[in-house]
């Protein structure tokens, strides 16, 4: 087993690791199918061959809470299954602060425009641009910091999930060397 990591995952939003196994693609989703009923209810999750998803069961849900999302493919070249994982929030939770990112950064954006262009000029019609520019990016902020917050609130969990992940491999890979 090889587990590849690089310290852009640590800094992403969404955390990413590669790992190659020996596995076919049917076997590891059978496999990971037993593994998460072993573990007694402490994970949840949908698994079939092609994309897995788990999660950490908890008594309350936030909005960031984290998932595993795994990804199977045949690596034609070295003949092996690499299994792709993502950590983060649901896809929902996701595309909604990647929509207020976009919508605040347009609306910043075009709001400056307005403003500069009013200053070149020298009219006075958009009073309220430059302001209004101000405000999209304390909206910018205040949404980069709620994610930040609940990456921060989920980082226990996302451990729990990374563990599950190479703890299902190196098992499997153990049992079979021994079987």
């Amino acid at each position: 087993m090889k587990v590849e990591e690089t310290v852009i995952d640590n800094i992403r939003s969404r955390p990413r690791f590669k790992i190659f196994t020996e596995l076919s693609r049917e076997e590891y989703a059978v496999y990971l199918q037993k593994f998460l009923k072993e573990r007694n209810g402490e994970f949840e999750g949908n698994v079939n061959k092609e994309v897995s998803l788990i999660s950490v069961r908890t008594p309350n849900d936030n909005y960031w809470k984290p998932c595993l999302s795994l990804r199977t493919e045949t690596d034609p070249e070295e003949n092996k299954t690499v299994i792709r994982g993502i950590f983060g929030p649901t896809a929902s939770v996701w595309t909604f602060f990647m929509f207020l990112n976009f919508i605040f950064g347009i609306m910043w954006m075009v709001a400056i425009t307005i403003w500069y262009v009013e200053k070149q000029i020298k009219s006075n019609d958009f009073p309220w641009a430059f302001t209004f520019s101000i405000i999209m990016l304390v909206c910018l902020a205040l949404t980069f910091s709620a994610a930040r917050i609940g990456k921060w609130k989920g980082k226990k969990q996302m451990q729990q999930l990374r563990e599950f992940a190479e703890e299902s491999i190196r098992k499997f890979e153990n049992y079979q060397v021994k079987g």
